[in-house]
């Protein structure tokens, strides 16, 4: 579940306090057995799990490394970490002309 939960944090990253208090997570651990009265903060502990906020904005972090790094803005070479493709197409789909 987990994975799924932060596959997509990178794209969506709230910035509405009620979109930030997500409940996914919260509701799915209070499910787990033997853990429905602890409060959340508990769990997390209990399970040794970041919140999702946190796993967010480390995920805004590594961007922020990554536009640092391909826009030469820190002193570390792009090559020895990316490939930049010149593609001439996208997901099998012809370029628009």
């Amino acid at each position: 579940m987990r994975p799924l939960l932060e596959v997509n944090s990178v794209i969506w990253s709230p910035h509405y306090k009620q979109d930030i208090d997500n409940r996914v997570q919260r509701r799915f651990t209070k499910r787990l057995p033997d853990y429905s009265n602890y409060t959340y903060n508990e769990r997390l502990t209990l399970l040794n799990l970041p919140s999702l906020e946190v796993r967010r904005l480390r995920h805004l972090i590594d961007l922020i490394w990554c536009y640092k790094i391909l826009f030469g803005l820190i002193s570390i070479d792009s090559a020895d970490l990316f490939e930049v493709r010149q593609a001439t197409a996208t997901r099998g789909h012809s370029e628009a002309v």
